[in-house]
Formats: structure tokens, C-alpha cells, sequence
């Protein structure tokens, strides 16, 4: 009997369930195909702007960080852009993360702990619901956008201290957290509010600066936020941004920050490169919104049900794991790659289409999405 015999039972498992996934490596062209699927929400990544940034970091400084943040994995880069993206959200500090997933992990963690209650929204994004389980505080999950169980939470809790996390635009949904009434609450309570904008800095706010800060709330001292890097801006890794005393504490606590090897130097440049872009082109954030809103209209149009974006995602619900993976398919034979969100991605167990605008979207593309989209609507027909 060998150790790992069990795996072949949770696989027929998986297949039977429509759930089996597969990596599908793409080519530097893609064979054409229109991407709807990345999260690449301001066509930054291929920017030549961006690009070179990275590449002289790289001739510069070498293919990688050779280290931690704390011995060697610090450089000018780095420093830079903390600052950087500092200024950009209108924070007193921040701190760089080799990915948002481990930004996420440091924070919480290192906010908790014993003799903590952290309260989560029912569909916060994964790398927040592993944080709240390696915290080891108590973790209250209140359903999706309910400030009132959120209230009834903190409320009753016994511990000194909490944390509500949240996102801020849901990566599955599209939609925005109602952070105002959030903050009021733990506010209230003598908590503080972490709040993840992945999906939300470079597309939401003016110069998209990020839905924490549109709403005036960045800059405030219970307030603590989490971004990535691999998102709006096209680069890779992850950020915390906030008070200076959370940032001092970050550095001296977070173990993903402490012990992993810092974000590579090509990453941090290409990182820096894209919010320059994005200072000097604010607009993109404006168009990546109204692009996803032309990509809610196609599916409504075509009969499909969808979410009302708040950001750059369009989810565009279908239903069973099967028919999910039918209608990727079927776009992709229009010329179109969309992301297939199947169970455990989808926390309301609804598998669906999630569209990714950009703010580089043609009319011809959007055209060929219809196309797409229609074909899909006719595929779902009893």
C-alpha cells in the first residue's frame, strides 16, 4: 500500500464533480486570443515603459533579490517604491511583500493572535481566509456585506482586541465592500479595519487610486490596507499600507515578510514604472471602469445573467462546474479567453464566467466579445 494511494479516489472525485483542473501554459502571443482573463486591468504589463524598467533593474541589479528584506533583499528600488505607492494612496507608509497572498498572510498574523477577534466577510479572498485560520485568533465569518452581523460581532466579542478584514472590490463578484459603514462600525467598537485592495488600486477613484482612499479613508488610523502589485499595475508582488507604527510592527512581526525572500528588483522597477504610468495617465483608471461596464451591457444584452461591476471584473453567472467549462471553451473557439470560476473558487457554489476589462479595449474587441458571448447565451438554451 503505498502513502498517496488516497489520491487517485479524490481525483475521480474531482472529475466526476467537473472540478479536475489542468495548467494550460500560454505562448508569449497567446495564438491570438483576446484576454479577458487576466487581472492586467490597465494593459500595463506589456507597456514598453514597464517593461524596461524591469529589464535595466534586472541588467542593474541582478535576476533576484538574493535575499531577505531584513539581510541582502532590500534595495533603492524597494525604498522607492514604498514611498511611491505611499504617496499614490495617501498613506504615512508601506511596506513591500514578494506577493499580495503573503501580504496578506504578514498582516494579519501579525495584527492578531491569541486574545484577538478577527471578523471576515463570508466571500474575502482566499489569501485572507488562510490568514485568519494561521492567526490563531478567533474568527467570527459574517455573511457577504453585512455590517449588521459585523456590529452583532464585535459586539458580543471578549477579546481586547479585533480586526475586521474585508475586500474591497470582491474578486469573484466584482463588487465593492460598504466600507464606510464598516469603519464606522469598528470604529465604534475600538477595532481596526483591514482592508484588501487588490482589486481596487489603479482602477477605482480618481487616478485610480483605490476604493479605501476615494472614500476618504486611507489615511486614517484604524485603517490598514493590503494591495498587490500584480494586478493594475502589471507587475508582481504585494504592499501594506497605513499607519507608520503598523508598517515598524510589520517588520519586526510578520513572518512572510521576515523570512521570505524579498521581491525580486525587476519586479519592484516594473511596479514603480506602472504607477508612474498611471500618474501621468490617470484616465486608464476611468477607462478600465467604463470598459467593464461596456462588458456587463454585451452580457445582459445576449440574455446572460452578471454582476454589476464596481471595478474591472464582470462575473457572469452560468451554473453547473460542466456548463462553466463548456462556455470557456465556446469563447475561446470565438477567439476570446475568459477565467472558468468553479467551486472552491466561487464561495456561493455558482460556477461562472469572470471577465477582466481592460482600459485598452477596442470597439472591435468589445465587438468580438459580444460575438463570444452570444454564441454562450445560445450554447445555455434548454
Amino acid at each position: 500500500m503505498n502513502a498517496f494511494d488516497w489520491l487517485s479516489s479524490r481525483e475521480t472525485e474531482r472529475i466526476a464533480a467537473g472540478l479536475r483542473r489542468h495548467l494550460s501554459p500560454r505562448s508569449s502571443t497567446e495564438a491570438g486570443l483576446l484576454d479577458l482573463a487576466s487581472n492586467d486591468y490597465l494593459g500595463l504589463s506589456r507597456d514598453p515603459r514597464v517593461v524596461e524598467a524591469a529589464a535595466e533593474a534586472a541588467r542593474t541589479w541582478g535576476a533576484g533579490a538574493t535575499g531577505s528584506r531584513l539581510v541582502t533583499g532590500s534595495t533603492d528600488l524597494h525604498a522607492e517604491l514604498e514611498a511611491s505607492l505611499a504617496a499614490h494612496v495617501g498613506t504615512a507608509s508601506a511596506l513591500v511583500f514578494s506577493s499580495g497572498y503573503l501580504a496578506n498572510l504578514g498582516t494579519v498574523a501579525a495584527l492578531a493572535g491569541p486574545g484577538t477577534l478577527v471578523v471576515s466577510d463570508a466571500q474575502n479572498h482566499a489569501s485572507v481566509i488562510d490568514a485568519c485560520r494561521l492567526s490563531r485568533a478567533r474568527v467570527v465569518v459574517v455573511p457577504h456585506l453585512d455590517v449588521g452581523a459585523v456590529h452583532t460581532a464585535l459586539s458580543e466579542r471578549i477579546e481586547d482586541r479585533a480586526l475586521v478584514v474585508t475586500d474591497a472590490v470582491f474578486s469573484v463578484n466584482g463588487e465593492a465592500a460598504p466600507l464606510v459603514a464598516l469603519h464606522e462600525v469598528t470604529r465604534s467598537h475600538g477595532a481596526a479595519l483591514v482592508i484588501d485592495e487588490a482589486h481596487a488600486l489603479g482602477v477605482v477613484g480618481e487616478g485610480g487610486v483605490g476604493l479605501a482612499a476615494s472614500l476618504g479613508l486611507a489615511s486614517e488610523p484604524d485603517v490598514v490596507l493590503t494591495v498587490t502589485l500584480s494586478k493594475a499595475l502589471g507587475a508582481q508582488g504585494g504592499a501594506v499600507l497605513g499607519p507608520a507604527a503598523v508598517i515598524a510592527h510589520l517588520i519586526d512581526g510578520a513572518r512572510p515578510f521576515i523570512f521570505d525572500t524579498g521581491l525580486a528588483p525587476s519586479a519592484a522597477a516594473s511596479a514603480l514604472a506602472a504607477l508612474d504610468v498611471l500618474g501621468k495617465e490617470p484616465w486608464l483608471a476611468e477607462a478600465a471602469r467604463e470598459r467593464a461596464a461596456a462588458l456587463a451591457r454585451i452580457a445582459a444584452t445576449a440574455g446572460l445573467r452578471r454582476g454589476t461591476p464596481d471595478a474591472a471584473v464582470v462575473s457572469v453567472l452560468i451554473g453547473s462546474p460542466e456548463a462553466a467549462m463548456q462556455a470557456t471553451a465556446l469563447c475561446a473557439a470565438y477567439g476570446v479567453r475568459v477565467g472558468c470560476f468553479r467551486p472552491p473558487s466561487v464561495p456561493d457554489g455558482i460556477s461562472r464566467l469572470r471577465l477582466t476589462a481592460r482600459a485598452d479595449l477596442s470597439s472591435d474587441d468589445l465587438a468580438q466579445v459580444a460575438n463570444a458571448l452570444g454564441a454562450v447565451a445560445e450554447q445555455l438554451q434548454p
